[in-house]
């Protein structure tokens, strides 16, 4: 199966490409929007991943992961004590999944939103039409082209 490229949201304050650095991999815990769960249910061990600080000064892409460990079940659904705790999600049916990401670069300055909106390539990214989504397929063509754009710094 042809390796897929994803972009996943983090807002700097909660999670950061610098914590990714030092941690070496994370899990992607307490995504609670079906279209992004199910684009984790999707990744494949070493596909790329665009970090994307959202909630930033300027958004944007920072640095590039890769999925080290496909989805399995968001156990912090099941957690009352959790802020992701969701009382109609079930062990023996998960409605939540996760997804455990490895870092690969971080960028020497971001490639803001504004940036990618400009480029004519990536016209069509579903980054620059729906960009509230947190985890969003990226064609290989637009992967490239916005890690071309960070190593460029």
């Amino acid at each position: 199966m042809a390796m897929q490229y994803w972009l996943m949201k983090t807002e700097p304050g909660v999670y950061s490409i610098d914590d990714l650095k030092r941690d070496k991999k994370t899990f992607w815990e307490g995504v609670r929007n079906y279209q992004a769960r199910n684009n984790m249910r999707a990744m494949k061990k070493g596909d790329g991943v665009l970090f994307y600080h959202s909630q930033a000064t300027p958004p944007g892409v920072v640095g590039v992961a890769k999925v080290v460990k496909e989805a399995y079940p968001d156990h912090f659904a099941f957690d009352k004590k959790s802020k992701y705790f969701d009382a109609k999600s079930d062990p023996e049916e998960p409605r939540w999944f996760m997804v455990d990401v490895g870092f690969v670069e971080k960028f020497g300055a971001v490639v803001s939103l504004p940036e990618i909106r400009e480029v004519n390539a990536l016209k069509d990214m579903v980054l620059v039409n729906n960009s509230r989504l947190s985890v969003q397929p990226v064609r290989k063509a637009e992967f490239d082209r916005v890690v071309k754009m960070g190593r460029a710094r």
